[in-house]
């Protein structure tokens, strides 16, 4: 039995921040290889919590969100520490269930990777002001290029329609580096592939752990222990036994091949702010350095073109937004309303 919530002391919790498709599964796995670390795939603890009412509310919800916000603040407003009473009470929900899962393992930290925690990092930060905080960065194109084919069959415009995340990740992560909490590392994925072992070492020595080479081959210890299987990104990564760099500048060609991509990723990257550019580690004027002097407009050969990633995973995706598109225009739109119709009628509460 359980009777109190388990006591995390601040260096055993670790939070990954990352926009999608950064590396931040690989980084995961490597700092999962390490004795002393437990992880799991994504687990959005942390994200439900911001829209609660108190800090942020949900634009739409099955209750009257606006009322129960509303009523949220007057009761923490009348907690006799105020705020600082509500933090605390979630500070104990999540530590349970942090501390609880750690428990199941002989580690001594709890990694947390989850990119939606990016978007609420002000939340984060109040919430667990003395964490160990690590921010992963990449070349701004190749995060998008990465998430365009590995979840768009490489069709960038209906990527950025559906989700925009350079210009929603950058500016958030941005703020928090220039401003960063007591504990917080930046590392750049580039130099994660290219110098493994010294980046890895770096960051144990960031987590207070003791150094453990053999970490950087992550797919052999997880062959030992397999990892937790669960929602975290599973394309690419799982394909290696340890970091590759040859994917850190597949972007260009793919840029170089295709003038409408080259339009979309100017069109991109033109309201970003240089100061945000340049704390992410990628100055405007170094953005475009990969492809100077190179031709454009040239066929690339099968073996430089970005590969299609195609799994289970990616075809749910490909299916979903095929069957999207234009729903409320097509037969099965209406076909499904009609659905949901007698779903509603039949699950509806007598």
């Amino acid at each position: 039995m359980h009777d109190t919530p388990p006591t995390l002391a601040p260096h055993q919790l670790v939070f990954v921040i990352s926009p999608p498709r950064a590396g931040s599964t690989l980084l995961q796995r490597m700092l999962g290889a390490h004795e002393q670390v437990f992880t799991h795939p994504e687990p959005h603890i942390v994200t439900p919590l911001a829209y609660l009412g108190y800090h942020d509310r949900v634009d739409k919800a099955p209750y009257d969100h606006i009322n129960s916000g509303e009523a949220m603040r007057d009761f923490v407003g009348n907690l006799p520490r105020g705020e600082e009473d509500y933090l605390d009470a979630l500070r104990a929900y999540a530590n349970t269930l942090y501390g609880r899962m750690l428990a199941t393992s002989k580690a001594t930290r709890f990694v947390d990777k989850t990119p939606a925690y990016a978007l609420v990092l002000p939340f984060l930060r109040t919430l667990y002001p003395t964490a160990r905080y690590i921010v992963l960065t990449r070349h701004p194109l190749a995060v998008f290029s990465s998430y365009a084919n590995s979840f768009f069959d490489g069709r960038w415009q209906e990527a950025h329609a559906y989700n925009p995340i350079l210009e929603r990740y950058i500016p958030a992560m941005a703020r928090f580096l220039r401003d960063p909490p007591a504990h917080c590392l930046q590392v750049n994925y580039e130099s994660l592939v290219t110098e493994p072992e010294a980046q890895l070492q770096s960051l144990f020595e960031f987590l207070d752990l003791p150094p453990d080479r053999g970490a950087v081959d992550y797919g052999k210890r997880d062959r030992e222990n397999p990892p937790i299987q669960g929602q975290g990104d599973p394309i690419n990564v799982h394909r290696h036994d340890r970091p590759v760099a040859s994917s850190t500048e597949k972007w260009v060609g793919e840029l170089l091949e295709d003038t409408e991509k080259r339009e979309l990723a100017h069109a991109m990257l033109a309201p970003l702010d240089d100061e945000d550019l340049t704390t992410w580690g990628t100055p405007r004027d170094q953005l475009w350095a990969p492809m100077e002097g190179l031709p454009q407009n040239q066929t690339l050969t099968e073996d430089k073109k970005p590969k299609r990633v195609l799994n289970r995973y990616t075809m749910q995706r490909i299916a979903m937004l095929a069957l999207k598109k234009d729903i409320h225009k097509r037969p099965h739109g209406e076909w499904l309303r009609r659905v949901r119709y007698y779903c509603d009628v039949l699950l509806r509460e007598q």
